[in-house]
């Protein structure tokens, strides 16, 4: 068995040709700090589903990059998005992760926004509705409509799902989505959808190394699930990545066989003939968004992964599962069961997902020796090459104007590393 020194493992694994990011971009509070000002405030991010929001008036919050975010169902039906805080001090607006306006809050009245600082008032367009006493502190000085909620570009689409962009002027979100939707979103705008199960989970680990699980399939070995149902089919080693601008990739089709699962408590044949509207019984399909949106459609449910990074080792997943919104109690019954003995917090492959992430996390703790990560299996664009894992190095890399192979610039002062190539996009 051959054995590296100190400087060989810092210099390359392997040949040459191989592909490979540094260790450091998963570790370095400095890459987090960019990564959050150049990737996560210039992207559109999925935040919620309308089905979340149902009534006027209804609310949920969030944050991005840091800012805390309120989305708000208006009277009038619209769905908007604001920074969540109070411009007169700054503080906290809305404080519970989800509500409904209509009720009076301890501070203010029903159908308002009220800052329990200073009991200043917004409805729920962002206007600003009362300033107590601002004759009294600011004479003619400051107006109510000196002082409106910042509004962030918002958008429904893809099946009723809320985007939100914290730039002023955002490239279109249709423009910026391009063709990555193209095969995914007849089955999501067939017919409405409804959220059916919702939770979060934080993880110990950067949140690029979680989006990794859902861009690779070669970690499918470690899930008895897909050994079982998927990898041992006819057809599995065909599936292909297809690469898109702005760093999204989708991966096609398969049929899965899900009654090679033998459960005695889960039937998960019967459950698959709730098939989403358009997909061919038991199919699978999946969009990774950049820079860490996964949407995952199996037969009967579909499964969303959004990631809110916290700091460069912790990051905040929130996953839903959606099912038909015209569904009885049965056929919904069915889909959370089946969606939760694959995907819930409990089920086959999620607990599995989250050992190997948390794995390579202290594999690769600050501070210890550089690794070279592997992303260089080419096998034609098919389901165990890494092309999606290039493909997102490479947008990552022109986002930041670093190398994710180079990220500090050091190649000058040694050999040159082999650039990072996404290889067999189509």
């Amino acid at each position: 068995m051959s054995q590296q020194s100190t400087l060989e493992w810092r210099t390359r694994i392997g040949s040459s040709s191989l592909p490979f990011v540094d260790s450091r971009i998963y570790t370095e509070r400095d890459i987090f700090d960019e990564e959050r000002t150049k990737i996560w405030r210039k992207s559109w991010l999925l935040v919620a589903h309308e089905s979340e929001l149902p009534e006027p008036l209804d609310f949920r919050t969030t944050s991005i990059a840091r800012e805390p975010v309120a989305i708000v169902r208006g009277e009038d039906g619209v769905v908007r998005a604001f920074l969540n805080v109070c411009p007169h001090r700054g503080a906290i607006l809305l404080r519970e992760p989800a509500g409904s306006l209509k009720q009076a809050s301890p501070s203010g009245s029903p159908k308002r926004i009220t800052c329990m600082f200073h009991a200043w008032q917004f409805d729920a367009k962002g206007h600003c509705l009362s300033i107590p006493r601002r004759n009294a502190g600011y004479q003619e000085r400051l107006e109510c409509s000196d002082v409106g909620l910042h509004q962030l570009a918002c958008e429904v689409a893809y099946g009723g799902f809320i985007w939100v962009h914290l730039e002023a002027n955002p490239v279109p979100l249709r423009e910026y989505m391009g063709k990555a939707f193209d095969d995914i979103a007849p089955h999501l705008e067939a017919e409405p959808l409804e959220v059916f199960h919702h939770h979060k989970a934080i993880i110990s680990t950067n949140y690029k190394l979680w989006h990794e699980t859902n861009s690779e399939f070669y970690h499918d070995y470690m899930h008895h699930f897909n050994r079982v149902t998927s990898m041992q089919q006819a057809g599995y080693h065909d599936r292909h990545y297809e690469a898109f601008p702005f760093g999204h990739a989708t991966v096609s089709s398969m049929e899965v066989k899900y009654t090679a699962y033998e459960h005695e408590q889960v039937n998960l044949a019967e459950s698959r003939d709730l098939s989403f509207p358009l997909l061919e019984r038991n199919g699978w399909k999946l969009l990774d968004l950049f820079p860490g949106i996964t949407l995952n459609l199996r037969g009967s449910a579909l499964r969303i992964d959004t990631a809110t990074p916290l700091s460069e080792d912790r990051v905040l997943i929130e996953f839903r599962g959606l099912g038909l919104k015209r569904d009885t109690a049965s056929e919904r019954e069915r889909r959370v069961r089946d969606h939760n003995t694959i995907w819930g917090p409990f089920g086959r492959n999620l607990p599995e997902d989250l050992l190997g992430v948390t794995n390579q996390t202290l594999g690769m703790w600050p501070g210890s020796e550089g690794l070279h990560v592997l992303h260089g299996r080419q096998e034609n664009g098919r389901i165990h090459d890494e092309i999606g894992l290039r493909h997102y190095y490479e947008e990552w890399s022109r986002r930041l104007g670093r190398s994710a192979s180079d990220p500090y610039g050091e190649a000058a002062q040694s050999a040159a590393p082999t650039p990072l190539r996404a290889g067999g996009a189509r």
